[in-house]
């Protein structure tokens, strides 16, 4: 298995294939509280203007894409509608003294690995990628995790990522997570 940056519209392709099969509305309840979910869906347009701003981390067994963290810069913050709660708590909430705002940070749009692949190190692998290829250019990532996705959580805990805030919204209880390299 490798873990490297996309590098074609194939492998973009190969990554919504993966979400919409990991998607809240297409998991069963039991997978939800075992395994996760992931919220948002991505369209090829979508996933190529986050990958023109920030190149997107996966993991390929030989050719097949089985696994992904993706990134998506600050610079597009109303690119996804639903995202704009998260992005206008950050306006609000500090860390470490600074509005998280002022932080030279990008966001994890969303991480998920293929069932046969779980809980093998590839979602730690994934993130590994990530502080390897960011960490000179980023103070550190952040992200929002739902409350109701306790494998998640852990995950990034595990990871590194701390809780430095909860909030909800009109869909759900939000828990903003950062991983600081600072």
């Amino acid at each position: 298995m490798i873990f490297k940056l996309v590098e074609n519209s194939e492998e973009l392709r190969q990554i919504l294939e993966i979400q919409k099969e990991n998607h809240i509305e297409n998991v069963s309840s039991s997978a939800k509280t075992e395994q996760g979910f992931v919220t948002v869906k991505h369209s090829m347009k979508r996933i190529e203007a986050m990958q023109s701003k920030i190149p997107q981390v996966i993991s390929k067994k030989d050719e097949a894409v089985v696994g992904y963290a993706l990134a998506m810069h600050k610079s597009l913050k109303n690119f996804i509608p639903i995202l704009s709660p998260m992005f206008a708590t950050f306006e609000k909430i500090q860390y470490q003294g600074r509005k998280l705002s002022e932080w030279n940070y990008y966001v994890i749009g969303q991480v998920c690995v293929s069932e046969p692949y779980r809980r093998k190190g590839v979602f730690k692998a994934l993130y590994q990628k990530h502080k390897e290829v960011f960490s000179k250019t980023f103070e550190c990532c952040i992200t929002e995790v739902s409350s109701r996705n306790r494998p998640s959580m852990v995950a990034h805990e595990k990871v590194g990522f701390k809780n430095i805030h909860t909030y909800r919204d009109t869909t759900d209880e939000w828990n903003i997570i950062l991983w600081d390299w600072t």
